[in-house]
């Protein structure tokens, strides 16, 4: 076990050198925000999507096409409005007169990077329509079916401010996401800085540093991360004290209306084998999981009212089952 770990952390090394080098490239362009740009990597390595919360102007599409332009990949954002048809976005057919049959025309959605501005904006049939292919890394258009080139990845984004004209998000369906991430403000000294550079006209260019090709052999590699059974043990414990908070002597119970989905555990796992390997390690410790745990629970645990009327988040749930549930 100890030779194929040492070959494990050979290779874990080398993916994040190059990892490394995709960060730096992405920073270049991109002011501050070094945690969301960091779990957008591990998000891409577990092949997994993210919904992104924040309020308007915060880079969320140039943070997504700068990554894409960074791996040499296809960029497509979705503006989500009332008005919008899943075959806006997943394509349709169309009948050519000169050859009396229908041709297949393509949507959006067939792209690498895909940024759903917004996602909240549009009717639940459109929200499907995404999440489907999400989902089955596939699209059903009148019949035929459509595998998605890799790498696929969907940055939804939500606006907390306005809730006027929107469709909510089913619970179902925001667990298909693997990360919720809350986007804050720029610092000072960062605000300083974006505003010298985009009244200035600055516009740092950015090179490819890595090809499709390779992010896929990084991402096929992320599975093959050592995780013991301690880990998922450890795992297993953490997510199930979000539907029996009582075992674990954590004293929420009256918040918490439903606990997490076992999406929770594999997106946990898979979350922390990137972790890892973004600090060159080629097996998990418990650190990794507690530093992904935020990102995927915060969306998966529903509270109730009386959690709403008391002010009591999520994040402050996780904390506290954090601090319970025994570190192996």
């Amino acid at each position: 076990m100890d030779e194929n770990i040492q070959k494990l952390n050979e290779r874990a090394s080398y993916y994040s050198e190059q990892l490394s080098k995709l960060r730096a490239e992405i920073k270049n362009r991109i002011i501050g925000q070094n945690d969301i740009i960091d779990n957008m990597l591990i998000a891409l390595i577990s092949q997994g999507h993210i919904l992104l919360e924040g309020v308007p102007g915060l880079a969320k599409t140039l943070m997504s096409r700068t990554m894409a332009e960074c791996l040499d990949c296809d960029f497509v954002r979705l503006q989500f409005t009332p008005d919008l048809l899943p075959a806006d976005i997943t394509g349709t057919k169309v009948y050519n007169h000169n050859e009396a049959s229908f041709s297949t025309l393509k949507g959006p959605i067939f792209a690498n990077f895909v940024l759903a501005d917004e996602i909240n904006r549009a009717p639940p049939k459109v929200q499907s329509a995404l999440l489907e292919a999400m989902q089955e890394r596939q699209v059903s258009i009148q019949g035929e079916t459509f595998k998605l080139e890799r790498p696929f990845f969907v940055m939804a984004t939500q606006n907390p401010i306005e809730s006027e004209g929107t469709y909510k998000l089913p619970e179902a369906q925001v667990d298909r996401f693997m990360f919720k991430l809350i986007i804050d403000y720029p610092t000072k000294d960062d605000e300083i800085e974006i505003i010298e550079r985009f009244t200035q006209d600055i516009r740092p260019q950015v090179s490819r540093v890595l090809t499709s090709r390779q992010i896929i052999e990084i991402q096929d590699f992320n599975p093959l991360i050592y995780a013991d059974r301690k880990i998922k043990d450890y795992v297993a414990r953490i997510v199930d004290a979000t539907r029996h908070p009582q075992a674990y002597d954590v004293d929420v119970e009256g918040y918490i209306e439903y606990g997490a989905s076992p999406r929770a555990s594999l997106w946990l796992i898979l979350a922390a084998k990137a972790h890892a390997m973004l600090d060159g390690r080629g097996y998990v410790v418990p650190e990794d999981i507690k530093a992904v745990a935020y990102n995927v629970l915060r969306h998966r645990i529903l509270l109730n009212y009386e959690a709403e009327v008391e002010e009591v988040t999520s994040d402050q749930i996780i904390t506290q089952i954090l601090n319970k549930v025994k570190v192996p």
